[in-house]
């Protein structure tokens, strides 16, 4: 991109240099000025004082060949020997794109006593396992973890790399993009790949209002995290490909952290692992109107949630917030109640099995994705399809 270059100069009024900006892009800098990161390159400076103001030479983007990196790479999340879902969502994934342009796929499992989940990981259509196996890397650590992960992309050198949108991968994905000065993008909800493996990253943006379709042309690896219940596991089947144990200098694996001790979280209901959820929205009028919610809920076994709207206002645990600022659910039935449908809140849910929309007005966006629409006032639907149910259940 071209920017705006400051010559050298003296006896000039700064503060006349300051007000030729009318973005405050000119700041002063010791006893000179600076181009702020509020330059929107109008070029105002440049027509009123091209003596100090000019434009300066493009710089030639930078390019990689793209022939040096190949293969999709999964980073393997895992806790008490047991691997977190989103990997092998993830493996699905990855196999699919790898599939398009005929690059292997490959998974980066990291940690103490792991060797025993290579088998378990190969089932999944994977070509091969790269294990890191230390003493060292029995807890999850920043630096030693980083360190890991770099030396496995200089290694290997995939051309892209999927890591699961957990608090864990969430810290350590940004980390090891940023060694590589590469992109990085985070909560994707669909991936594609073209020809020259170039992968389509596509999210939310500007809250929901816009989908961002985002590339990473001219660096590699190729970046992104994708929440728990966003794609689908593949079928396990007969394992073909192959595990290599890989060894890094110990000083690499060095900390300032020191783990004292681990306190297991409380378990809790998740609404991520429910099969089926109740979903009140911003039609619903007050909090008292919950209760309604509540017993359709109970009366399907099911749980409740809520969408954004509902949870600033207090009425929802925000752990029961379904959405990109909450939780991604994929369950067997979904039922929203005066859901009107945005972008953000879809992209949490669109995964169901078998949606049901109760909402009045007829063009809400929730019924673009609902397999069953139900138009018509909450108040009356909900109590008459509560009282249908009971019915049922007490005929039975």
């Amino acid at each position: 991109m071209s920017s705006i270059k400051i010559l050298p100069f003296s006896g000039q009024n700064i503060d006349e240099l300051l007000a030729l900006c009318p973005f405050n892009a000119i700041e002063k800098c010791g006893d000179g000025i600076d181009i702020n990161a509020g330059c929107r390159m109008c070029r105002i400076c440049l027509k009123r004082r091209p003596d100090i103001f000019v434009l300066a030479e493009h710089q030639p983007k930078a390019t990689v060949n793209k022939s040096d990196w190949r293969g999709i790479a999964v980073y393997v999340e895992h806790f008490n020997s047991a691997i977190h879902p989103v990997s092998f969502e993830l493996v699905g994934k990855a196999r699919e794109l790898a599939d398009k342009t005929g690059q292997p796929v490959f998974c980066l499992l990291i940690g103490e006593q792991v060797k025993s989940l290579t088998a378990e990981i190969l089932e999944y259509g994977v070509d091969k396992v790269y294990v890191y196996d230390r003493p060292e890397l029995k807890h999850f650590k920043i630096e030693p973890y980083t360190a890991v992960f770099e030396d496995f992309i200089n290694r290997v050198r995939p051309s892209g790399i999927l890591v699961g949108g957990t608090s864990l991968g969430r810290s350590l994905a940004p980390r090891v993009a940023a060694r590589f000065r590469t992109g990085l993008t985070a909560d994707c909800t669909i991936l594609d790949i073209n020809e020259n493996t170039d992968i389509d990253q596509i999210r939310p943006a500007y809250g929901g209002n816009i989908m961002a379709h985002i590339q990473t042309p001219n660096h590699r690896p190729q970046f992104a995290t994708v929440r728990y219940k966003i794609f689908n596991a593949p079928a396990r089947r007969q394992p073909t490909g192959t595990a290599e144990f890989c060894d890094i200098a110990p000083e690499r694996l060095k900390s300032a952290i020191e783990i004292l001790e681990i306190r297991p979280k409380e378990k809790v209901r998740s609404i991520e692992d429910a099969e089926t959820i109740v979903v009140a929205g911003k039609g619903i009028k007050k909090e008292a109107d919950l209760q309604m919610i509540y017993e359709l809920a109970d009366a399907l076994d099911a749980m409740t949630a809520g969408t954004r709207p509902l949870i600033e206002q207090g009425w929802f645990d925000p752990r029961l917030q379904i959405g990109l600022s909450g939780r991604t659910v994929k369950p067997k039935l979904i039922i929203t109640c005066g859901v009107s449908g945005s972008v953000q809140f879809a992209a949490g849910m669109q995964g169901a099995e078998n949606i049901i929309a109760i909402n009045n007005d007829p063009i809400a966006a929730i019924f673009n994705i609902a397999h069953s629409a139900v138009i018509g006032d909450i108040y009356q639907i909900v109590p008459a399809l509560l009282g249908k149910i009971r019915r049922g259940a007490s005929s039975q």
